[in-house]
């Protein structure tokens, strides 16, 4: 994962363009403190810029940009991302092409490559979080996409010049642009046709789409289960955040069981470290403990103050470019910057788990089956302005990259094709005769074995 800009049409000499986007690449730092670059055409009107952070393929050879030389012209990308399937879209579209690094980040260009552009049809083949931007010399073509529910940030505008601009965050827009906006999650755009269009469009996105599949319990745990294992893919140490509430437990004890069998996963071998924060004597930290004692896990408890927490919101909010989910940003923020001293890159997350199921109390007040579907779609569709965003950025300023199983695609597909009248609540109603169908009823007994 990254930081990256890139502009296309920027007015200007090829210098004092360079060094303007030097500086405001410097401001995406903290997401990439690994390494940086930056590639200007010969004109200074098209640039791509990438902050490093190593976690897939940690040599020189995963530095960004990538390039692809042509006698036609190159091909120049940046990708802020995670394609946990990288490996199958090199086997099933890239056979027989070379790839000089293991980067998931590199699969991109080469698709472009060898078919001409990146269709809609092949984005649908991305299984990850992910943000790209990629230019074609020889077409003049300009492409940026962004990940089906928008975990990893990106935001683009409009310069006085007409020139536009893509970037992970606002920040690297503000001084450039007369307008910007965020980039919506599961779009593309390319400057060959200037249109937005969405490229992801799965049928429960559809306000108007009330699944009525029953809920099948195993497809279920197993869907999750797959979920986090593909989420274990990293060259660099990773970890769990834990709060001792039901998602992250969950997501904690499928990482702990399955760690050991995970192919591509650094931290083979060794106990699975997971990290809570907390005002001393807190609730969380308790129910914390007791799940890492309960999965023996190597558990790390930090404690701050109300002053600390007050103390960081300034510095926080510039690191989150929002007013929302501050309450909830300021210990995930304050615990990531314990988590990278300590070495650990990635740590995964349970964001999602409430909107996908239901799980705010006001879910009870629900009227309908019908409402209570539209209320997560409209839930879901919007994470990447809350939770998701919150989640992202309070880590990444100090270079943590945080992972959420529960927004993975392939797991979205079916929990949000489940029936809604299974997920609401009724606390008269005991399905296995002993426990009330309470908020996430179907999750708990998913794992209930």
């Amino acid at each position: 994962m990254c930081g990256i800009i890139g502009v296309l049409g920027m007015a200007g000499s090829h210098e004092a363009n360079r060094r303007q986007i030097l500086e405001l690449s410097k401001l995406l730092r903290h997401r990439g403190p690994d390494a940086n670059a930056v590639w200007g055409d010969d004109a200074g009107a098209t640039w791509i810029a990438h902050e490093r952070l190593t976690v897939v393929d940690v040599s020189d050879a995963g530095r960004q940009p990538f390039f692809i030389e042509r006698p036609e012209g190159r091909i120049i990308w940046a990708m802020n991302s995670e394609v946990y399937n990288h490996e199958h879209l090199k086997a099933k579209f890239l056979e027989g092409v070379q790839i000089p690094t293991k980067s998931d980040s590199a699969v991109p260009g080469y698709l472009y490559a060898k078919y001409g552009e990146i269709s809609n049809e092949m984005l649908n083949n991305f299984d990850g979080m992910y943000t790209c931007v990629l230019y074609d010399e020889a077409k003049k073509e300009f492409v940026a996409f962004r990940d089906p529910i928008g975990i990893c940030p990106l935001y683009w505008g409009r310069g006085a010049d007409g020139s536009v601009w893509f970037a992970s965050e606002m920040k690297a827009l503000q001084k450039h642009c007369t307008t910007f906006d965020i980039f919506p999650p599961g779009h593309v755009w390319r400057s060959s046709t200037g249109q937005l269009e969405r490229w992801y469009q799965p049928d429960w996105i559809n306000m108007d789409h009330i699944p009525d599949n029953k809920v099948d319990l195993v497809a279920l745990r197993e869907a999750f289960e797959a979920a986090v294992t593909k989420r274990l893919m990293s060259d660099v140490p990773l970890g769990v955040l834990l709060s001792g509430g039901l998602d992250s437990s969950l997501v904690a004890s499928v990482a702990m069981r399955h760690l050991q069998e995970a192919e591509n996963a650094f931290d083979r071998g060794q106990p699975l470290h997971t990290f809570s924060i907390g005002i001393k004597g807190s609730p969380d930290l308790v129910n914390a403990r007791k799940v890492a004692e309960f999965l023996g896990t190597r558990h790390h408890e930090f404690h701050f103050t109300v002053e600390e927490g007050i103390d960081a919101l300034k510095d926080l909010i510039w690191h989150i470019e929002s007013y929302e989910q501050v309450r909830a940003a300021v210990p995930m923020y304050l615990l990531a910057r314990r988590i990278k001293a300590m070495g650990i890159k990635v740590v995964l997350s349970g964001e999602g788990a409430d909107e996908v199921f239901g799980g705010y109390l006001y879910f009870h007040k629900a009227p309908n089956r019908e409402e209570f579907q539209k209320e997560l779609v409209r839930k879901v569709t919007r994470l990447h302005q809350w939770d998701v965003l919150r989640a992202n950025k309070s880590c990444f300023a100090f270079g943590l990259e945080a992972r959420v199983p529960f927004l993975d695609k392939a797991f979205l597909q079916l929990a949000m094709n489940i029936d809604p009248a299974e997920k609401m609540c009724d606390r008269e109603d005991k399905p296995d005769g002993v426990h009330p169908r309470s908020e996430k009823y179907i999750l708990r007994k998913a794992f209930d074995t």
